[in-house]
């Protein structure tokens, strides 16, 4: 009961104020309505024509139109001013990203942690330095770390081959991101960093109980890499001469692209990493060719000791692209 005699005397405040603020047109309204009304119904208290009165009641009416016209307007102007706010909003939803600061900001990304999405061409930063640093942390806080990965198919020859052609189109001199030496992309070399992942994965999964991490190898070349961690998401790519960008979380687009990586590792090869036989913490040649044929992705027969080696070193030695 006193909610409602509150509410009625509040309404009533409002409807008081409002009065005072738009004086003028309330009387005016009152004025014409009235005079209109006794002239067409009344008992010729008004000497006038019938035309007349009903011209007054017009003007009342015009009058309680411009009241009303001024009650919406505040509304209108609070639906715009949402609407800019929003606007803005969406222009903020993106950040750019100059060259140098790509590092910093995964590194910021990498900072309390406990899941990391990526999906790109072959890996080289995750193995060189997301994946060290977040098992790092992860051990010294004893939390869980989620962890998946998507990548180029390595037996896929002809992805490959497209890959590093794609590579070598924005690489300028030929090298790419990860060079090791002033290599060229080739799709020799493209199968062996995508192979250097999958085995870097293994590695560390061994290295952390508290580690779930999977590989997904995908047949289609991407053009863009792709970051996802708890607090934001960060899109690289590899031609200079255009920006970079992140997405903070609680953003539409971050929630967009959360689902648009599920969809793509579900459409791609998932390895069974709990088929991968067991490594030493400095896997030896054969080592690794079991862990592969365990993993019903064999290497090629053509490679020799040398090129199981240098696999090795770019699965646990990688260099960090973006320079220390």
């Amino acid at each position: 009961m006193t909610t409602g005699r509150t509410g009625r005397t509040g309404r009533i405040e409002r409807a008081v104020a409002f009065a005072l603020r738009n004086f003028e047109v309330v009387f005016a309204a009152g004025i014409g309505l009235t005079i209109g009304f006794l002239d067409i119904f009344g008992d010729k208290l008004i000497e006038s024509d019938l035309a007349s009165g009903a011209t007054l009641v017009v003007l009342g009416a015009l009058a309680v139109g411009s009241l009303s016209e001024r009650a919406r307007r505040p509304l209108a102007i609070q639906d715009a001013m949402a609407g800019t706010r929003r606007a803005i909003e969406d222009l903020t939803m993106v950040r750019s990203l100059a060259g140098n600061e790509v590092r910093d900001e995964l590194r910021k990304a990498r900072q309390s942690t406990n899941l990391w999405y990526f999906k790109g061409g072959t890996g080289t930063y995750l193995r060189a330095v997301t994946l060290p640093e977040c098992v790092r942390a992860a051990k010294q806080n004893r939390s869980q770390l989620n962890v998946k990965i998507e990548i180029l198919n390595p037996a896929d020859e002809r992805a490959c081959a497209t890959y590093a052609q794609f590579r070598r189109m924005f690489s300028g001199t030929g090298t790419g991101s990860g060079s090791h030496g002033g290599d060229l992309w080739t799709p020799a070399r493209a199968r062996k960093e995508s192979y250097a992942t999958v085995l870097a994965a293994c590695w560390y999964r061994m290295q952390l109980t508290t580690l779930d991490i999977s590989v997904h190898l995908s047949s289609t070349v991407p053009t863009l890499r792709f970051d996802l961690s708890d607090s934001c998401l960060i899109i690289t790519q590899d031609d200079p001469n255009r920006v970079n960008l992140k997405v903070e979380r609680g953003q539409p687009l971050y929630d967009y692209y959360l689902t648009e990586l599920h969809q793509s590792r579900e459409q791609a090869t998932t390895l069974d990493l709990r088929d991968a036989t067991l490594l030493s913490l400095s896997p030896t040649v054969d080592e690794v060719r079991a862990l592969f044929d365990a993993l019903a992705l064999p290497l090629p027969r053509t490679y020799t000791e040398a090129d199981v080696g240098g696999i090795i070193e770019k699965a646990l030695h990688a260099e960090d692209p973006y320079g220390r």
